[in-house]
This record gives structure tokens, sequence and C-alpha cells, in this order.
């Protein structure tokens, strides 16, 4: 039987749109009080700010719920248009964000005997036109997941990585040219992801999903890149 999340104190970074805001809506429904930290959040925070995310996880009695789900992309993605000032900041907001809100938070998810699930990309498990600092951020939050959830196991902290495939979220309109209609209309949607962070978080402590993978099921299977598959052979 789901355990029950009502009470719970969350933050939910990139909280004010996309994924994040499905993860709010998602969690407030189910009664957890929910901090939407971002750019657009009601909580606005620059998630590579140090000193400012400090500042608000000690602003907070408890911790239950830590969601990491900010991010950013640019349209000059490939390895030969990245600069040093992209890459600089892909994995700081993508990357370093997340770990400033785990160490920032990581005494009060011990007492709670909390969640922490940040939001990866299938971009981080094998290659595709994402671009080679997006995917080695999206890498980064699978090595951080589980080397945190390694040490912290046994403290009760449970740590989990969701990679959706291709969602229709603002990030999308970033991509180098426009996706075209057919695409979007078979992908993802962010209450998708939502829902799969929901039921990790509901599971009684005793079980744990340290990583789950969710796919546009026409668009995507493991290990495919974005583009379709062909239909499968009739008879």
């Amino acid at each position: 039987m789901p355990e029950s999340l009502a009470g719970k104190v969350a933050v939910v970074t990139g909280g004010g749109s996309g994924i994040g805001a499905a993860v709010v809506h998602a969690l407030t429904g189910a009664g957890v009080n929910c901090h939407a930290v971002g750019r657009r959040g009601p909580v606005k925070l620059d998630v590579s700010d140090q000193r400012a995310v400090q500042a608000l996880v000690d602003s907070l009695e408890r911790l239950d719920i830590l969601v990491c789900a900010a991010a950013d992309q640019v349209q000059g993605r490939r390895l030969d248009q990245i600069t040093p000032a992209v890459w600089d900041h892909l994995l700081a907001v993508n990357l370093s964000g997340a770990f400033y809100f785990i160490n920032a938070g990581l005494a009060k998810l011990r007492r709670a005997r909390g969640d922490v699930i940040l939001i990866g990309s299938v971009s981080g498990l094998w290659p595709d036109l994402s671009g080679p600092a997006y995917q080695a951020s999206k890498a980064g939050l699978n090595a951080l997941s589980r080397a945190a959830g390694f040490e912290e196991h046994r403290a009760g902290v449970r740590f989990s990585v969701v990679n959706p495939g291709l969602t229709d979220t603002p990030i999308m309109l970033k991509r180098p040219a426009p996706v075209p209609a057919e695409t979007t209309a078979a992908m993802l949607r962010p209450e998708d992801v939502a829902e799969a962070c929901l039921m990790m978080l509901a599971l009684p402590h005793r079980a744990h999903i340290p990583e789950l993978t969710i796919l546009p099921t026409v668009l995507q299977s493991a290990g495919n890149t974005s583009a379709p598959n062909p239909k499968p052979p009739e008879g």
C-alpha cells in the first residue's frame, strides 16, 4: 500500500515550468508542502548560486523531499560550438545546482529519512543530438545519484534519478530547429514524469527504485536516439 506523503515538506527546483512544475502540482495534490524554486517559480532563486541555495535550505525547519528538476540548454550545442562559458553554465545549472541543494539539505534529509530525486535524461545514458555539455551534465546526475545512494542508504535517505526521453517542455524551444508537430504530439508530457516521481516517493520506505527510465512509446526505445522507430512488420 502506498505511503501517505501528506504533511511532508519538499523543495522542487525548476518548479516554475515543465517537469518541475508538474512535480509541484502532483506533490501538492498529495498533501505535500512544496517550495517551488526557480527562475520562474514562486521562490525566485538561481540554483547555481551556492550561497542563495544554502540560505534557502537553512530557512526550512524540515526537508523530507528534494526534487532537482532545474535545467538549461542552448541552441549552439555541438562540440565545435560550445564555448567554455556555455560549458560552465550548463554544468552549473544542470549538475552543480543539484549538488548545492543536496549539500545544504543532507542533515535535514537524514533526520527525515527523506528522498532525493534527480531529473536526469536519457541523454546522459546514450549519445544523441543534445550536445556534449548537456549530456555530460545529465550523465553527472546519474553518477551523483548512484554515489550518494551508495553512501547514504544506511542513513535512510533514498537517492533516485529519473531519466525521461523526449518530453514536451519549454526546453524544446531551444532546439536548433523547430520540432515537427507530429513529434511533439508523441512526446511525453511533464505530468507523465511527475506521476513516475510520485510513485517512487509513495513506495514503502523498505523499497527503493534507484533509477527509472521513462520513454515516449512511439519515439524511443532503450538505447535509441530520438529518431522515430520504424513501423513493426505486419503479420
